[in-house]
């Protein structure tokens, strides 16, 4: 087992268009920031996972309060954009001719990441990643490297949609969902939860779902992130581990740092 070390959540959003219930403390919509952070030629041109990725993102951080031109962003998931990448097979099959540079612009796995640059004016490292059903966990990991290593905080962005079309025969996604986390180095006023984490040496299971709106996602993609959510919705230390391989695992506990308010919905 590698050293603990410690970190700080100061915010954290979760939506998808599915959503029964709570699953995390999702925040109050009088709350949230009343400019979107696209203009409309841009949000109405990004693909829907684009749209709920920076929805998340700029509620998370906008509760944390920390500057968006400053802070560094890690955006983790498991396929990028299925139905743009249905799309573009499809075209490809009947009219090479026909395909649209803007669609291939979206499949690439950086789309999000590229509009929250664009919307945020963020000058700050960005990085981009994909580790098929460790995605969640792998996104967390290096979010939390990150923030620990250069002592700054990191806005972790994790969201995938639903396979369509042939696609289904190959892959399970279904729905859609995307969440946010920003994780700090140092406590600050926002910050609502204390996070000790290390990579331990052991197998472990993907941490269960156990509430009926988190079991309403479980087909999703970045389904991993849910466990994270119901924990905090539970509002009393937890531990949780999440695999990454066959003997190997990311394991956290939390632990509430100050009151934990709700925060601003999505």
């Amino acid at each position: 087992m590698t050293a603990t070390r410690r970190l700080y959540v100061d915010g954290v959003a979760l939506a998808s268009p599915a959503l029964r219930g709570p699953i995390g403390p999702l925040p109050d919509a009088t709350q949230r920031p009343v400019r979107p952070l696209l203009n409309a030629n841009e949000r109405r041109r990004a693909p829907e996972t684009v749209r709920l990725a920076l929805d998340v993102a700029q509620a998370a951080l906008y509760a944390s309060g920390h500057d968006a031109t400053t802070v560094a962003s890690v955006f983790t998931s498991a396929h990028g954009d299925l139905p743009t990448t249905d799309a573009l097979c499809r075209t490809l099959a009947d009219n090479p001719r026909l395909l649209s540079p803007t669609r291939f612009h979206h499949s690439v796995h950086n789309a999000a990441s590229g509009y929250w640059a664009i919307g945020s004016g963020s000058h700050a490292a960005s990085t981009a990643l994909s580790s098929f059903e460790d995605s969640f966990a792998i996104g967390l990991l290096e979010a939390a490297c990150q923030a620990a290593a250069d002592a700054q905080p990191v806005l972790l962005v994790a969201y995938d949609t639903q396979a369509c079309g042939p696609l289904t025969s190959v892959n399970r996604s279904r729905g859609m969902l995307a969440a946010a986390v920003l994780l700090s180095a140092q406590p600050g006023p926002a910050s609502t939860w204390a996070v000790d984490w290390t990579l331990a040496q052991v197998s472990v299971a993907p941490p269960p779902l156990r509430g009926e709106s988190a079991r309403a996602l479980a087909d999703n993609a970045m389904a991993g992130a849910l466990p994270l959510f119901e924990a905090l919705e539970a509002r009393k230390p937890a531990r949780l581990a999440w695999p990454l391989g066959a003997a190997l695992a990311l394991q956290i506990d939390l632990s509430p740092h100050t009151s934990t308010p709700s925060l601003p919905h999505t």
